[in-house]
């Protein structure tokens, strides 16, 4: 069973392991938070990540200029095992309503196509409702067949595409 997490410095190793295959497809993989870490593939840098994703989850302080509250997530697999990220924002600013969304999500190459993004998507959207969110915005890139296809198993509605982005509302209410 797929289940979302939060990152654990005690999983510095299965964490690298992860960052670094889904490294060989693009530099900061979907998902995974790491545009705010200065200090790299480390334990420092994973520390850097888990003090950085706590601030932004802490809704009794303001959100950063120009970001949003948001949960870091690791997903897993039925035998704990991590298999990729999902970044879930609270709240959409202008930047993320063109591009971005309310969700991002990565899996491992390894370990597409066993239906954990889909999963994960689902468990992400009972957490927005949970918050009070009754309508979502999950983005993909045009050219992303497998990730549209992830989005409309979850109820997504295409409205557009805009600078080579597919855009999806789904409702939760």
């Amino acid at each position: 069973m797929t289940r979302l997490i939060l990152p654990d410095l005690t999983r510095f190793e299965e964490w690298r392991d992860l960052l670094t295959e889904m490294r060989s497809e693009t530099d900061i993989p979907h998902g995974s938070g790491m545009w705010e870490v200065d200090a790299g593939i480390t334990e420092e840098g994973l520390a850097q990540h888990i003090i950085v994703s706590a601030h932004l989850m802490d809704t009794s302080r303001p959100a950063p200029q120009g970001r949003v509250h948001a949960t870091q997530f690791w997903v897993t697999d039925d035998e704990d095992r991590l298999v990729g990220f999902l970044h879930m924002r609270h709240e959409l600013n202008e930047n993320l309503i063109d591009r971005g969304g309310h969700v991002g999500y990565g899996i491992r190459p390894s370990r597409r196509r066993e239906g954990h993004a889909s999963a994960a998507l689902g468990l992400a959207l009972e957490h927005l409702k949970a918050l009070g969110v009754d309508r979502v915005l999950v983005t993909c890139d045009d050219d992303n067949v497998a990730s549209a296809h992830t989005i409309e198993s979850q109820g997504g509605v295409m409205e557009d595409v805009r600078n080579g982005t597919r855009r999806y509302w789904i409702e939760l209410a």
